[in-house]
């Protein structure tokens, strides 16, 4: 029975090496394709830019023209004031257009060339694959059990890598879209009320022109918000001012105000700093234990705990969600296992219990040095 576990084991791996080489074909076909469009991509940035040009040498000209006329306001007609002003505007417009289009090509273009990069490497590291997997017979002839299990945790590590990837590049996805559709936009309509305002003092007065201002600064104010916020998402800044405790704080209220669920937090102990690359660990294990509850477990209350002693930091985050069976791993599910990769690195321990309609509670004990 061991030969035969042996044989169909090796007939595994020669079937993993002709997918290793499949990988390897299609990620080079992949990478040629890239290749085209990331020619295609630089041949129309190179044109927008050659638009851009023409038509900011056009805006100028309007701008002078425009300036022109209104230095001798009484001599044109109000249809000619007005057409002058709207050719200007319209260059304008045209070349916020452009600028946009620019900045979303060039997005488009470091996206493919940050590809063709992981693609390489992909290609390369499906290449050494190949030529190492005869290094798996060592182990089949030494400790088969001890061979499944390496693979199996290697397969894991594996998918979260790539978990982590994909989560990088959606993360700057949703950061651009962020930026696109908050404060750029902000930024353009900004842009154009200037002209806006300019034009309704020549036309209605100084009264009117002071409300667009008060407008204009509403919108500025409002991008600063939106600016700021992307920012607090990105990396809490009152980690590094005020510590772990306010922060977590001042986190969760911000989660229970935007998704409207309750979350009761209590934290025990005396409250004294830690180093920073801590407590920025422990902030992310109770930011993604709230996140799961939040995408998985439909709580209508979350409660979360911490207790800072002397030489060790107790976190509890409790939910009276849906729960799952933890004896049954969901497929896609990289959340827990980014947390116990977490814990493992400040050598501390991670508890999950939950049932089906219980809801779930994840204990963390990290130990401090």
């Amino acid at each position: 029975m061991l030969d035969d576990i042996i044989n169909h084991t090796l007939d595994s791996v020669g079937s993993s090496r002709e997918k290793i080489f499949d990988i390897g074909e299609t990620s080079r076909q992949e990478y040629e394709t890239l290749q085209s469009q990331l020619k295609d991509v630089r041949i129309k940035v190179a044109d927008i830019i050659e638009r851009h040009d023409k038509t900011e040498m056009h805006s100028k000209f309007a701008r002078n023209r425009l300036a022109e006329v209104s230095r001798a306001f009484n001599r044109y007609s109000s249809e000619e004031v007005r057409a002058v002003y709207e050719q200007a505007n319209e260059y304008q417009v045209q070349l916020a257009v452009l600028q946009q289009e620019e900045m979303q090509l060039r997005e488009k273009r470091d996206d493919i060339e940050r590809r063709l990069i992981g693609l390489n490497e992909t290609i390369e590291h499906a290449e050494q694959l190949a030529v190492q997997m005869t290094v798996v017979y060592n182990f089949l002839t030494s400790d088969l059990k001890q061979v499944g299990e390496a693979l199996k945790d290697a397969r894991e590590k594996q998918a979260f890598g790539l978990q982590i990837i994909e989560a990088q590049e959606e993360e700057r996805r949703r950061l651009s879209r962020e930026i696109h559709d908050g404060p750029a936009q902000t930024m353009a309509n900004v842009l154009l009320r200037s002209e806006l305002v300019e034009r309704v003092f020549l036309e209605d007065g100084m009264d009117a022109a002071l409300v667009e201002i008060r407008d204009l600064r509403k919108m500025v104010r409002a991008s600063l918000a939106e600016v700021r916020r992307i920012i607090y998402d990105l990396r809490p800044m009152a980690l590094d001012d005020l510590g772990l405790v306010p922060t977590l704080s001042k986190y969760l209220t911000t989660f229970e105000e935007r998704h409207n669920i309750p979350v009761r937090f209590r934290h025990f102990g005396k409250e004294h700093r830690l180093s920073q690359q801590f407590e920025v660990a422990m902030f992310r294990l109770i930011q993604e234990a709230v996140q799961n509850a939040l995408k998985h477990a439909e709580p209508t209350e979350i409660q979360v705990k911490i207790e800072i002693k002397p030489n060790m930091v107790i976190m509890i985050v409790r939910d009276d969600g849906k729960g799952f069976d933890t004896s049954q791993q969901v497929e896609g599910s990289f959340g827990l296992l980014g947390m116990k990769e977490r814990v493992n690195m400040l050598k501390g321990e991670l508890k999950i219990h939950s049932k089906l309609n219980s809801g779930t509670t994840v204990f963390i004990h990290i130990p401090i040095n």
